[in-house]
């Protein structure tokens, strides 16, 4: 799905001020990193590493796993696409709804995709895809249910997403559990514990044989030699990149509550996100009255399987932020 994703800023040629689009912090100071990124500008001149080993293995040294266990890929996009490719024609079992590249994906490699909502009840396939916690509903699955899973299906390659896990103070799935499970592909990602979506910078974490085979699909030079500097400054001072997971989840839920003073039906949470729902009204209309008339940027969530017009996504802020989401968007319920 090229177009329809969050952060769609570069449609709107400057006019927001206010990103409640994405689901990252916005408040992150990257100033140290693109200080840092000046030095190495060098670098831009020679190929970078094949792949980039060298960060794997300093990701590896931080969770505890073997440098083998690690896959660095061009965001986690990068990693989701190799693995649809890896089982080309075979059956998906998809959770919906959430991100809509798992879906397309399996589409691009011609997979026959079953749909579910139900994690007791998922359909027999090659392949299961998890988002947890969730895009876009927040939840976040018991971690033994998934695990539970993995058990029962052993030659079954689960995926689970984790690219928010650092937004949730709920447990989830751990490395070391996903490379003991023979068959946990753990997807995670440094644009969003870092909050630089534009250098695409993702990684995955699973069993030996199925990281190898992941590893092989991807092209050489994936990730470009600013990405991989980068990655490896972040892991270095990953101090001085704090989410206060309490603070945002705590905020969603209040943006919630308030959301439905306006009559707007909010789905539970556990993380900074919430998604959100209009009665007899279009998303999209809300979306282009907010960028027009308050600077401000939503997700239409119209375009998750199984969702509709009048979905929409928010993710929540600073509190001064938030009370100006809060107070523009109960401006036009009242329109």
């Amino acid at each position: 799905m090229i177009e329809g994703h969050g952060d769609d800023l570069y449609r709107y040629g400057g006019k927001v001020k206010y990103n409640f689009s994405t689901n990252i912090v916005s408040d992150m100071d990257h100033r140290k990193l693109t200080g840092y990124l000046s030095t190495v500008m060098s670098s831009i001149g020679s190929y970078p590493e094949p792949a980039p080993f060298s960060l794997e293995k300093m990701i590896a040294k931080k969770i505890d796993v073997e440098p083998e266990n690690v896959v660095v890929t061009n965001g986690a996009t990068d990693a989701m696409y190799r693995i649809a490719h890896i089982k080309s024609g075979k059956r998906a079992a998809i959770r919906i709804p959430t991100f809509r590249e798992y879906q397309d994906a399996c589409v691009a490699y011609g997979h026959e995709i079953a749909f579910f909502n139900d994690i007791d009840n998922v359909p027999v396939a090659d392949s299961v895809w998890l988002c947890n916690p969730n895009n876009p509903t927040g939840e976040v699955l018991d971690k033994c249910e998934i695990l539970h899973l993995s058990n029962n299906r052993d030659s079954t390659w689960l995926i689970v997403d984790q690219a928010y896990a650092d937004y949730t103070q709920l447990p989830v799935i751990t490395p070391a559990e996903a490379v003991e499970s023979g068959n946990v592909i753990l997807l995670s990602s440094l644009t969003k514990r870092f909050a630089i979506p534009g250098l695409r910078i993702g990684y995955l974490v699973a069993p030996r044989e199925i990281a190898a085979e992941i590893r092989s699909a991807g092209m050489p030079w994936a990730v470009n030699s600013l990405a991989i500097e980068a990655g490896k400054y972040l892991l270095g001072h990953e101090a001085d990149y704090h989410i206060d997971a309490e603070t945002l989840h705590a905020e969603a839920l209040r943006i919630a509550e308030e959301f439905r003073k306006s009559g707007i039906n909010c789905e539970p949470t556990d993380c900074n996100f919430i998604l959100c729902r209009l009665s007899g009204r279009k998303a999209s209309d809300l979306k282009k009255y907010l960028v027009e008339n308050h600077e401000i940027l939503i997700r239409d969530a119209s375009n998750f399987e199984g969702l509709d017009e009048s979905y929409f996504r928010v993710a929540a802020q600073t509190a001064e932020q938030n009370d100006l989401l809060i107070k523009a968007i109960g401006k036009w319920m009242r329109i």
